[in-house]
């Protein structure tokens, strides 16, 4: 995959890239969307551990089809209000960790889901060579 940044527009506003692109050929993998929830069905109050569920959610995910979040080529997150968008992007930039090339990231804050205890909810797309 490719970052794709033109140098014509604005910088991103954090660790994403404006666009991916994947090649001809690659296996593609669509996870639902995560939510902090365990498999124990205990869910923790802060957002920021909703967000680390999320993405232990998805590591798990993407081993079963052979990838990792190296693969990923886009992150949608969904978040209940503004002041859980800095414990949301901290636990992102932990699970994608330095790398040369970032995914494409749209944040979004909803009224909520499901559940009112939840804060966050994460779904990817990911490719790999077939």
């Amino acid at each position: 995959m490719k970052a794709l940044n033109p140098d014509s527009l604005r910088p991103p506003f954090a660790a994403y890239s404006h666009g991916t692109e994947i090649p001809r050929g690659t296996r593609l993998v669509r996870t639902s969307g995560q939510l902090g929830i365990r498999a124990d069905d205990s869910i923790p109050a802060s957002a920021f551990e909703q967000a680390v569920i999320c993405f232990d959610n998805i590591r798990a995910i993407l081993a079963q089809a052979g990838m990792t979040p190296a693969d990923i080529a886009h992150i949608s997150a969904y978040v209940t209000d503004r002041e859980h968008m800095a414990s949301y992007m901290r636990a992102r930039d932990e699970f994608i960790g330095p790398t040369d090339r970032l995914p494409t990231s749209t944040l979004l804050i909803v009224s909520g889901f499901t559940r009112e205890e939840f804060k966050v909810e994460v779904e990817v797309w990911a490719a790999k060579d077939a």
